[in-house]
């Protein structure tokens, strides 16, 4: 289909724009902007004025649950929630059952991705086989299916010679490492930050060092192997300044934060909520402070989602033994946009944040609207708002603690290669 977009602000941080024009589409790409090509004939026109295009956002990370947990979740239900969110292209942990240590695993993924037909995944493939931190993948053969790095998850190596040679066989191959900074024996049974919070409800703590410990190990063996690593879900103020100075001196690492981490802190479990039961756990007020800095300044590339749908029952159980994480699809443009609202951003560094910051983490070259590129749009309005109901939530899975939060800018239209895979439908959203 070709469309043609008109009177519509476009925000493109990679190449630097900032303006109200006119934007065309054709056989899946980007053809034009400002005047139509010579003979173009457009199928469908858009009339956005007062409306925002920027590039299809670029999650990495999103649990899809499919296959071994489809009936949480499945691949076609949260990459349609992605498209409703404005997300193009996510990332699969390998933490899935069966894990992705295989090129069947990773291939599998992606055909259902590709059957589905609403959203771009690509994979992260296993560190070690079974994700059991003893032996090493086929990274080469990951790499070959389709996986744009390896990983380990939140899973423990058996000790850092094992992690070293995962480096080094990852530098051989041109892979990036993505690393979740957790030294596990100081994080041990914690469930919740360790601190004033923690203590009060009698809850086992994970101390900051647990983060940090691991930070400074694992920047010497970067600096050791040569190998391009991306961490993953800081949630420590030290642990962004130790990623900020390593950067400085020229170590080839990036960093994200999950967005839930720039609103929440360990004071939202004091009812022992269990939504708010996330790992790495919520940090402090000071910690939420240095992750927006870090944010802000470029030391954190990106803002993920961390997507973790879960069952209900998942949440009803004490706080210790209920499962971590948040579903987090339909909350990440919001969550973005209220920290240029709340002055941590400009508008365009927030798009930067969850386009061409994640895009250049995983080396597609999805994130920006460069005339030829893929047509991957979000367009949503700014003035438009609603309260987040979980009738709202497109996700299959509903554990979040946002429920009853009010967010402005509203996805209308997500185009994936050209392609319309989601639109919303007038009445759902209302002006304020």
């Amino acid at each position: 289909m070709k469309f043609q977009i008109n009177n519509a602000r476009i925000i493109d941080p990679f190449n630097g724009i900032d303006e109200i024009n006119n934007l065309f589409v054709e056989a899946g790409r980007i053809v034009a902007k400002g005047q139509a090509p010579v003979g173009f004939e457009a199928d469908r026109l858009l009339d956005c004025r007062d409306q925002i295009i920027i590039p299809g956002l670029v999650d990495l990370a999103a649990r899809l649950r499919e296959p071994g947990n489809d009936h949480v979740a499945t691949v076609a239900s949260e990459t349609l929630a992605a498209a409703s969110a404005g997300i193009t292209t996510l990332c699969c942990p390998p933490d899935m059952i069966p894990c992705i240590d295989s090129p069947a695993e990773a291939k599998l993924i992606q055909q259902r991705a590709q059957t589905a037909g609403f959203c771009r995944v690509h994979p992260i493939g296993a560190l070690t086989k079974g994700l059991e931190g003893q032996v090493l993948s086929e990274m080469a053969a990951l790499k070959q299916a389709g996986c744009v790095g390896i990983g380990n998850a939140l899973r423990a190596l058996g000790n850092t010679l094992i992690l070293r040679r995962a480096m080094e066989y990852a530098a051989s191959q041109d892979l990036t490492v993505f690393l979740h900074p957790l030294d596990h024996a100081l994080v041990d049974r914690g469930c919740a930050h360790e601190g004033a919070t923690a203590t009060r409800l009698g809850l086992p703590g994970i101390p900051s060092a647990a983060e940090t410990a691991a930070v400074g190990q694992q920047l010497a063996l970067i600096e050791q192997t040569g190998v391009r690593t991306h961490f993953c879900r800081l949630s420590t103020a030290r642990a962004v300044r130790m990623i900020a100075r390593a950067k400085y001196d020229g170590l080839p690492i990036t960093a994200d934060v999950c967005a839930h981490q720039l609103f929440l802190t360990d004071t939202s479990i004091s009812d022992f909520n269990t939504l708010c039961h996330t790992m790495p756990p919520l940090r402090t007020q000071d910690d939420l402070t240095g992750l927006r800095e870090g944010v802000a300044s470029g030391a954190v590339t990106a803002i993920c989602s961390d997507h973790q749908p879960h069952e209900l029952d998942a949440k009803r159980a004490p706080f210790a033994v209920t499962e971590p994480g948040i579903s987090a699809l339909d909350t990440l443009l919001p969550l973005v946009l209220r920290l240029v609202d709340e002055g941590v951003l400009s508008l365009p560094d927030a798009v930067a944040r969850v386009t061409s910051g994640p895009a250049s983490v995983i080396g597609t070259d999805a994130g920006t609207l460069s005339i030829g590129n893929c047509a991957d749009l979000c367009i949503f309005n700014p003035k438009l708002e609603q309260e987040l109901t979980q009738t709202g939530i497109h996700s299959w899975g509903k554990n979040t603690p946002f429920l009853g939060w009010r967010f402005r800018g509203l996805v209308t239209y997500t185009v994936l290669n050209g392609r319309m895979v989601f639109e919303r439908s007038a009445g759902e959203a209302s002006a304020p």
